[in-house]
């Protein structure tokens, strides 16, 4: 057996940014390398293209400079000369119709100064009055995980939970702070707050810990300091070099049915079934989300407890419509990188980012506006067409900035189940997950479902499913594949 396949073969299922680091990890082990999606392109939630002629991401659009594999990774496949830092400006809180600043101090939401929150005037008089009291209550006692809103309602009230805390949570996970699992959303605060009499004071100290964290601190500062990174053409551009520096073979439209140990290895079956291909290789990893991957595990002998935890991680569907105006449409000047939109406020529209102005090297003679629209439980707003989608962006943006006219060129992005929610529990259902999945000798898991949705905890899970696979492989390296001819159709 020569170097090129001295680990023998290895499938990815998935082409996404998980999928394709996952072979970008593989490509020096020496194992053969065969990467299998079922759309017709690679990349996942990354995609890019032209708004009113500017590159403009259609999905993930930034990833964070203090979590370092997103960077490195960049930098180990070439395009370290394409990075870009978002300007240093805060969202805003759209709410109650006016725009009204973020607090400077306060994680995720979550208050680290009252006096700060007072001055932001998000809360009304009795949501501040009731936010005080978190500096009188005793400590908080949990046994457990708990939602996010009912952790910090308790201390604060229900008026930081809905107007500041959801929001900035619905922007990253399009989910709802009372389903969302406190252990696996917020972990360091989680933390802290056990050790801090107020939740306000355990907030503070993660902030002074992240002001002198160096470039692996794991959670975003929300901070005016600029924090997050993109490429000049935007993240879209990263899937194409990744499968191209990983020498593996990428083969797209070619979605995996069946999944089956056999006792050399595994076979993945792919096409109708009617004459479907086989593959074999010694071992897998499933890049896909956690449906889809439950589906697979469940046909695997012995797996059925993590193909049950597997389908138990709901996800919420999206959708990004962008729109360029010119920048005269606008009767004042855009400030700050966007807005979120609490879901008390009752509009369709819950986050929007001024790409042209977050990011300078898009700026020009025109404003590109990027809308999210879609929480969990919303899915109905998404059944409307694209030209309905872009006038709903439209007037809600109108109605927020005084924008004027229609839009010189939209675009509407769909993600369908494009966001795992990460419900109370999340964290031990991940642990269950893999756990069960040990006992699968050359099977791994990574991507969005298990440790963060991020780009760089994306690319960190697929760290973690090569090295398992890859020290199983170099356990039987002396042990035959499954043999030279793998690939064969209707066996």
């Amino acid at each position: 057996m020569n170097s090129a396949s001295s680990l023998g073969r290895v499938a990815v299922v998935g082409a996404g940014v998980a999928g394709l680091s996952a072979a970008y990890f593989l490509r020096d082990t020496g194992a053969e390398v065969i990467v299998l999606e079922a759309s017709g392109r690679t990349g996942g939630k990354l995609a890019v293209s032209d708004v009113a002629g500017i590159p403009v991401d259609a999905g993930a659009e930034a990833l964070l400079v203090r979590r370092p594999e997103g960077v490195d990774l960049i930098k180990a496949v070439g395009l370290g000369g394409d990075l870009v830092n978002a300007s240093p400006t805060t969202a805003s809180i759209w709410t109650r119709g006016q725009f009204r600043q973020l607090p400077r101090r306060h994680f995720m939401g979550v208050p680290a100064d009252i006096a700060d929150l007072e001055r932001s005037e998000i809360l009304s008089p009795a949501g501040m009055q009731r936010a005080r009291q978190d500096a009188l209550l005793p400590t908080a006692e949990r046994d457990g995980d708990l939602a996010v809103a009912d952790f910090v309602a308790a201390r604060f009230g229900s008026e930081v939970v809905s107007r500041l805390v959801d929001p900035l949570l619905g922007g990253v996970y399009a989910g709802r702070s009372d389903q969302l699992s406190l252990d696996a959303t917020l972990p360091a605060l989680a933390m802290a707050s056990r050790s801090h009499r107020s939740l306000a004071e355990a907030a503070a100290s993660l902030l002074t810990e992240i002001r002198s964290a160096g470039p692996a601190s794991r959670e975003p500062p929300p901070q005016r300091a600029p924090v997050f990174t993109t490429l000049a053409t935007g993240l879209g551009a990263l899937p194409d070099a990744l499968a191209h520096a990983s020498g593996a073979q990428v083969r797209t439209r070619a979605t995996v049915r069946e999944l089956a140990r056999k006792p050399a290895g595994w076979r993945l079956s792919i096409g109708p079934a009617v004459k479907p291909e086989r593959i074999d290789a010694d071992a897998v990893i499933l890049a896909l989300p956690a449906r889809p991957a439950s589906r697979l595990v469940s046909q695997v002998a012995g797996a059925r407890t993590a193909a049950a935890a597997l389908a138990e991680i709901e996800y919420a569907s999206m959708a990004i419509v962008t729109l360029a105006y010119p920048v005269a449409a606008f009767p004042e000047q855009l400030t700050g990188s966007g807005y979120l939109v609490p879901s008390v406020d009752g509009h369709p529209v819950k986050a929007v980012t001024f790409s042209t102005l977050k990011w300078p090297h898009l700026s020009g003679d025109q404003h590109v506006v990027r809308c999210s629209i879609g929480r969990i439980g919303e899915e109905a707003v998404l059944q409307r067409d694209d030209a309905d989608l872009v006038a709903l962006a439209a007037a809600d943006l109108a109605e927020a900035t005084g924008v004027q006219g229609k839009p010189a060129a939209s675009r509407v992005s769909r993600w369908g189940g494009g966001l795992p929610q990460y419900t109370v529990g999340h964290l031990d259902r991940v642990d269950l997950i893999r756990a069960a999945l040990g006992a699968q000798p050359g099977l791994a898991v990574c991507g969005a479902a298990y440790d963060g949705i991020g780009i760089p905890a994306c690319i960190a899970s697929a760290r973690l499913a090569v090295d398992k696979v890859v020290a199983y492989l170099e356990t039987k390296v002396t042990t035959p594949g499954p043999g030279a001819n793998r690939a064969h159709a209707g066996e």
